[in-house]
C-alpha cells in the first residue's frame, strides 16, 4: 500500500483555465451579446467554476499517471482518491489544492522461465479399438433408414394410437428403446396392420416417453390411464452405413481417400489431432499454474476488494467480490507475469495479427475454410467491422487474446516439458483430478477466509 499526494497551486492551473474561458467566450452564444463577443468575465461568472474543476481534474489525472509511469510503480487496480478530501474542497474560494490517492502495489518479482520446473506434456496414444469405435459411431451417424417387415429392438414403429373409452386418437412414432424391458416382447416381431394392446402407465420408461408418444404435455400424462391400442402402419430401422466410397466421401469429403485402409488411417489422424488440441489446452493450464506457483507475488487484497467494489458499484455485492476474489487474484497475478514476459522479450501485438486472428475466428464460426478470393474478401470485411465495433470493445478483447497466445508461445519455448504418452482413460483421470484439486483449493481458501 502507498499514499500519493498531489499538490496544485494557482500557478499550475490558472493559465489553462484562462485560456479555456477565452476559447469558450469566442464560441458562446448568449442572449444580449453578439456571437463570439461574450466578455470573459461573464463566462467566468456563469461557467468559471466548472471550467476550473475540469482543468484541475485533467491536470491531476496526468500528474498521477506520469508519476506512476516515471517511477515505474507496479500498481494494481487504479489509484483511489480519498473521498473525505474531496468533500472538504471549496471550489469557490480555494486557490491551492491537495489531493491524496491510495495506491495498491504488487511486490517486486523476477521472471526467469528457464528456472520453472518442467511441466508434463501428454501425448494420447490412439489404439485400434478407439478407431473402430469411432468408425462405428460414424456409420450410425450416416446410416440410411430401412423399412423391415418385422420389428426388432431399436426400431421405431409408426401408426395410430387410440383408446376407445376416452375417444383418444393420434398418429405417432413409438420408439421401442423407450419401452420397459419387461414390456418389450409385445412390440417385437410386429408387422404392418398388427394391433398391440398395452397399459399406458406400465409400458414406457418415464413420463417423458409417454408425453412423446401421446403428444400430451409431460405434466398432464398422469391423467392417462387404462389400456391403449396401437395399430402398426410402418416400421423404420437405421442400418449402419456400408464401408464404401460413398460413405468415405460423406465423412471426409469427395476423393479424400479411396479405400478402407486409408479411411481408417485418416480417422486415426483426426482422433490424434483432436486429442492434441485437448492436451495443448491442459499444457497451457499447467504452464500457467507453474508460473503462479513458482513466481511469488503478493497483492494488497483489502485494497483490491475496495477498488472492485467502488469501480463496480451496484454491479457486484461485497459478498460476491469475496466469493470470487481468489480467481480474480490469480488472474491479476498471471496478467502481471505475462506483462513482465512481454516487456522482457519486446513482445508486441500488431493490427495485422489481430485481423488475421479475427478472420480465422470468423471462418471457424461460419465453417468457411475455403481459399476462394471473393470469400476471403468478405471475411476480411466482416472481421475489420468486428474489430471496429467500439460499443462491444471487440478490439480490446481480440488484442488480449492475441497477446495471451503470443506470451504463452514464449512460455512454451522457454519452459522445459516432460513428454508422456498415455491412453485416453489415463488422460480423463488426469483432467478429473485437476478439476477436483482446483475445487478443493478454492473451498479451502473460502473456509479459511470465513474463519478469519
Amino acid at each position: 500500500m502507498a499514499s500519493l499526494t498531489v499538490k496544485l497551486t494557482k500557478d499550475d492551473y490558472q493559465e489553462k483555465v484562462d485560456k479555456s474561458i477565452k476559447d469558450y467566450a469566442k464560441k458562446a452564444t448568449l442572449k444580449g451579446f453578439r456571437a463570439g463577443k461574450v466578455p470573459p468575465h461573464v463566462i467566468t461568472r456563469m461557467y468559471g467554476k466548472s471550467i476550473k474543476v475540469e482543468e484541475i481534474n485533467h491536470l491531476l489525472s496526468h500528474a498521477v499517471t506520469d508519476y506512476i509511469r516515471d517511477n515505474k510503480l507496479q500498481i494494481v487496480g487504479d489509484p483511489l482518491p480519498n473521498r473525505k478530501d474531496d468533500e472538504s474542497i471549496n471550489w469557490d474560494t480555494q486557490t491551492d489544492f491537495e489531493f491524496a490517492f491510495d495506491l495498491g502495489l504488487a511486490t517486486d518479482f523476477e521472471v526467469d522461465l528457464s528456472e520453472i520446473t518442467a511441466v508434463p506434456h501428454y501425448n494420447i496414444a490412439v489404439d485400434d479399438q478407439e478407431v473402430e469405435e469411432s468408425i462405428d459411431k460414424l456409420r450410425d451417424r450416416f446410416s440410411d433408414p430401412i423399412n423391415p417387415e418385422t420389428s426388432e429392438l431399436g426400431d421405431t414403429l409408426f401408426g395410430e394410437l387410440k383408446q376407445e373409452s376416452s375417444e383418444f386418437t393420434t398418429n405417432t412414432a413409438l420408439p421401442t428403446k423407450r419401452i420397459k424391458e419387461e414390456q418389450q416382447a409385445k412390440f417385437l416381431g410386429a408387422k404392418k396392420d398388427d394391433e398391440i394392446v398395452f397399459a399406458i402407465q406400465d409400458t414406457f420408461e418415464d413420463e417423458a416417453a409417454i408425453a412423446h408418444v401421446t403428444g400430451k404435455k409431460k405434466e398432464n400424462v398422469g391423467e392417462l390411464t387404462g389400456d391403449f391400442t396401437f395399430v402398426v402402419n410402418d416400421i423404420t430401422r437405421t442400418a449402419p452405413a456400408e464401408l464404401n466410397q460413398e460413405f468415405f466421401d460423406k465423412v471426409l469429403g469427395p476423393g479424400t481417400v479411396e479405400n478402407e485402409e486409408d479411411f481408417r488411417a485418416e480417422v486415426a489422424k483426426i482422433i490424434q489431432e483432436n486429442y492434441a488440441r485437448e492436451t495443448e489446452g491442459l499444457l497451457t493450464r499447467d504452464l500457467e499454474k507453474a508460473l503462479l506457483n513458482e513466481i511469488k507475488i503478493d497483492l494488497p487484497a483489502d485494497f483490491l476488494k475496495d477498488w472492485l467494489e467502488r469501480t463496480n458499484e451496484g454491479k457486484f455485492s461485497h459478498r460476491q467480490i469475496e466469493e470470487q476474489f481468489v480467481d480474480f487474484e490469480k488472474s491479476m497475478k498471471l496478467n502481471l507475469i505475462k506483462s513482465r514476459i512481454a516487456d522482457q522479450t519486446g513482445l508486441k501485438v500488431d493490427y495485422p495479427e489481430m485481423l488475421a486472428y479475427t478472420k480465422n475466428m470468423m471462418r471457424g464460426q461460419f465453417g468457411m475454410f475455403g481459399t476462394d478470393d471473393s470469400m476471403d474478401e468478405v471475411i476480411e470485411r466482416v472481421a475489420a467491422g468486428y474489430l471496429a465495433d467500439r460499443e462491444k470493445d471487440n478490439y480490446t478483447t481480440i488484442f488480449n487474446q492475441v497477446f495471451d497466445l503470443k506470451v504463452m508461445d514464449v512460455v512454451r519455448d522457454e519452459v522445459a516439458t516432460e513428454e508422456r504418452t498415455i491412453d485416453v482413460k489415463e488422460f480423463e483421470e488426469i483432467i478429473k483430478a485437476t478439476h477436483e484439486s482446483d475445487t478443493a483449493v478454492e473451498e479451502s481458501v473460502n473456509i479459511e477466509e470465513a474463519e478469519a
